[in-house]
């Protein structure tokens, strides 16, 4: 028994039908190109003129951030570059933190994900072992902010 090729509704121009392997030649390139300019978008606002402009960051005071990190004594559990006595060992070194691509592992190193998450860590990943500081939204940001300028 033969049948039509079937239309998949998740890529509009594949069409085969059971057994069939899914094309290969010019879609792959395709696929390639609009994964990257869907990535090369992210973080971006389109705008009424159709043209992108990057999304503002909101990052705070680093200089404040590395003050606050000493005063919420982050290097009890960390050692943190340029916070005095930050040589704590029981939750990871954060030298290096802006060239992360994660947070615990888990979440995507950005600035506003990482407030969230010094902010409140058990509200972003429940059953964390990083404890609720009781850091203000604003303290959190200005702490992302000198942790993401450490490169």
């Amino acid at each position: 028994m033969n049948r039509a090729p079937q239309h998949n509704k998740a890529c509009p121009r594949a069409r085969h039908g059971p057994g069939t392997p899914a094309p290969r030649g010019p879609l792959r390139p395709a696929l390639f190109a609009s994964a990257a300019l869907a990535l090369l978008l992210v973080g971006c606002d389109v705008l009424q003129g159709g043209a992108a402009t990057p999304r503002p960051l909101a990052l705070g005071d680093a200089d404040r951030g590395l003050r606050l990190l000493s005063q919420y004594q982050c290097g009890s559990c960390h050692a943190i570059p340029g916070v005095p006595a930050a040589q704590g060992g029981i939750g990871p070194p954060l030298g290096a933190f802006g060239l992360r691509s994660y947070i615990a592992g888990q979440l995507p190193n950005v600035p506003d994900t990482l407030a969230r998450w010094i902010a409140d860590p058990a509200a972003v990943i429940p059953g964390t072992a990083m404890p609720d500081m009781g850091a203000s939204e604003a303290d959190a940001r200005d702490m992302a902010a000198y942790l993401l300028s450490l490169r």
